[in-house]
């Protein structure tokens, strides 16, 4: 044998290439553990053999359902709208007077009681508090209290449940999501939408169970990362999808040009042949999770341009939600949204950048919420009217809350605000929600929750709850240790369900 083929023998991995050493030693470890496995299987077969011998001729038990399945949902699908920056909730729905009564004093130290704040503001060396500049009115015959800036949406305020009191563990956006969607802030969890068609399924064979779709401004701040639709360490097939705007919505799902549908049937036949050849030999559920994305797209490639045609809208439905055809917008992602749960999906997330206002508030949250007050009305109409809110669950919601006091220069035409995790809100609608109804109370400065404060844990726990779900046995096990999306925490909040 020569110097190169040596060489090459003791470096190639595949097993006619083994060294006799490696060959030896691998042969030694292999027999040791599956000896003992193939043992233990025989036992249980021979277990399983008698068992059924003994109940041969009577009918097989049906299996029991799934510890995690409660017998009743009120919601069969989530509409999940996340406001990345975290939602300025004075300005929005928790009025306070005190705040404009006195603008620009100090936040007394006896309310802050040396809570964690972020390095920006620490900074500054001033806590000055501000009131909002927009007036709070009444909506609906419940008489939620709601910020001018909701001008359609407060026509659903009987069907809305505000709460005022969310907090979470976190005052920096990235850890502030990941706590939100995966319920951890440590790396590689599964995401909420992931969970969800984990224990849900799918409802159209022809379109993904769970489906994101982003907009608004992603070149600053902390636009959201992929792993906020991540699967984490469930089976790929459980990751969101991302959806994007204009002609192509889904990356690599259309044939490239000139490749014809015989070549790529026979391309398509042959790789399902090689993955099954693999996932046979080696068990390994990644393969098999290939073969099932290659067969969704091959679905998908029919499904989705005629999902995404929002040309064939009626006209007057384009102009309620102010969507364009062919335009990437949260309008035509709220749209979309109502495809797709039309159409089963399961949990869909509009994830919309732009929302962290530091400064400048009177004019851009004014702008941002011009852009989402509309179309978000619009689907809330659209679900209604079409059957689907009572059982389509539709979510609010930033990472955390903005600070009572100012961040930056204060005048009469601008001021700003900084991260609050210890206070913040969000919206429920439809789904089996409690309508017209508010929940949770801050202190009067804004700073901290004084009544039925709502942990992240416990949104996800309620959620989970309304489309049928235990959260705490929807666990997985994985490095030896069972998780769930809500981690060690979460209650369901039973106030919030009608």
């Amino acid at each position: 044998m020569s110097p190169s083929e040596t060489h090459m023998n003791a470096n190639d991995h595949r097993p006619e290439f083994l060294a006799p050493q490696a060959l030896a030693r691998r042969a030694f470890l292999s027999g040791s553990v599956l000896g003992l496995g193939s043992i233990a299987l025989a036992c249980m077969s021979s277990r399983e053999a008698r068992a059924q011998q003994s109940f041969a001729g009577l009918a097989p038990a049906a299996p029991p359902p799934p510890p995690y399945k409660l017998p009743k949902a009120s919601a069969s699908r989530v509409i999940l709208i996340f406001a990345a920056g975290g939602l300025s909730q004075l300005d929005l729905f928790d009025e306070k007077p005190l705040l404009k009564a006195r603008r620009g004093e100090e936040l007394p130290d006896s309310i802050r009681r040396n809570q964690r704040i972020s390095g920006v503001t620490e900074k500054q060396g001033a806590l000055p508090v501000v009131g909002s500049c927009f007036e709070f009115k009444n909506y609906g015959a419940s008489g939620l209290r709601l910020s001018e800036l909701f001008r359609e949406m407060g026509a659903f305020a009987d069907q809305m449940c505000l709460v005022k009191s969310m907090q979470t563990d976190h005052v920096l956006h990235e850890a502030a999501m990941s706590i939100l969607f995966t319920g951890s802030q440590q790396l590689g969890r599964p995401s909420w939408g992931s969970w969800a068609s984990y224990a849900l399924g799918s409802a159209n064979q022809d379109l993904p169970e769970f489906v994101v779709m982003l907009s608004g401004t992603r070149d600053g701040g902390s636009p959201p990362h992929p792993r906020m639709w991540h699967n984490g360490y469930l089976e790929g097939r459980y990751q969101g999808c991302t959806f994007r705007g204009g002609a192509e919505p889904v990356f690599f799902v259309k044939s490239p040009k000139g490749f014809v549908e015989p070549a790529r049937k026979s391309v398509l036949a042959s790789l399902k042949a090689l993955n099954e050849l693999e996932a046979a030999r080696t068990g390994d559920r990644d393969v098999t999770t290939r073969v099932q994305a290659y067969e969704m797209a091959a679905r998908m490639q029919t499904s989705v341009p005629e999902l995404s045609d929002l040309s064939k809208e009626p006209a007057d439905i384009l102009a309620q939600y102010g969507a364009e055809p062919g335009v990437e917008s949260f309008a035509n992602n709220c749209l979309l949204a109502r495809r797709l749960v039309e159409r089963g999906v399961r949990f869909v997330q509009l994830m919309d950048g732009g929302w962290d206002h530091h400064y400048d508030i009177p004019t851009s949250l004014k702008a941002k919420m011009r852009m989402a007050d509309k179309p978000i009305a619009a689907l809330l109409r659209d679900l209604s009217e079409r059957g689907l809110l009572e059982d389509t669950l539709v979510v609010f919601c930033g990472e955390f809350g903005r600070t009572s006091y100012c961040e930056g220069p204060m005048s009469f035409d601008s001021y700003g605000r900084d991260h609050q995790q210890l206070s913040g809100g969000f919206l429920l609608a439809g789904g089996g929600v409690r309508g017209g109804t508010s929940y949770g109370e801050t202190d009067e400065w804004g700073w901290d929750v004084v009544k039925d404060p709502v942990h992240v844990h416990d949104l996800q726990a309620t959620v989970l709850h309304m489309l049928g779900l235990e959260h705490r046995q929807l666990v997985t096990r994985y490095q030896g240790r069972d998780f769930r999306l809500t981690d060690v925490g979460g209650n369901v909040i039973h106030a919030l369900l009608a």
